[in-house]
This record gives C-alpha cells, sequence and structure tokens, in this order.
C-alpha cells in the first residue's frame, strides 16, 4: 500500500485563499486516504476469512487411517 500523499502550503507568501484551498484538498486526501486504507484492511480479512473456510473443508475432505483401511 503506498503512503498517502497531503498537499501542501506552496513556498513563500501564502494567503487566504491558499489556507482555504489547502484544507479542502488536505480534507479530500485523507478521506480518500482512509478508503483505500479500509479497503485493504477489508481485503486481508476477506482473505484470511476465505483461506480459514478452505482449510476447515480441506481438512474434513482428506482421508482419515480408517477410511485408508476400508474400515469406519
Amino acid at each position: 500500500m503506498q503512503p498517502c500523499h497531503l498537499p501542501r502550503l506552496p513556498e513563500g507568501l501564502v494567503t487566504t485563499g491558499d489556507l482555504e484551498t489547502l484544507l479542502v484538498q488536505r480534507g479530500a486526501a485523507l478521506v480518500a486516504c482512509d478508503a483505500a486504507r479500509q479497503l485493504a484492511v477489508d481485503t486481508l480479512l476477506g482473505q484470511q476469512s476465505d483461506l480459514m473456510k478452505f482449510s476447515k473443508l480441506a481438512l474434513k475432505q482428506q482421508p482419515t487411517a480408517s477410511d485408508a483401511l476400508g474400515q469406519e
């Protein structure tokens, strides 16, 4: 996951308009960053859940020693 880029104030003399624009841009960047982070977390949790389900299913389908010997 890439680090989030947050806009910065321009060099030199800064106006109130520059500050207002920066605050709006930073707010939008923070929302986008948080959404990307949440998507990454949700994807990871989904993958882990799928792996757990697959592992349990694979264990249930694994033949036992008694199956191999034809016993119940």
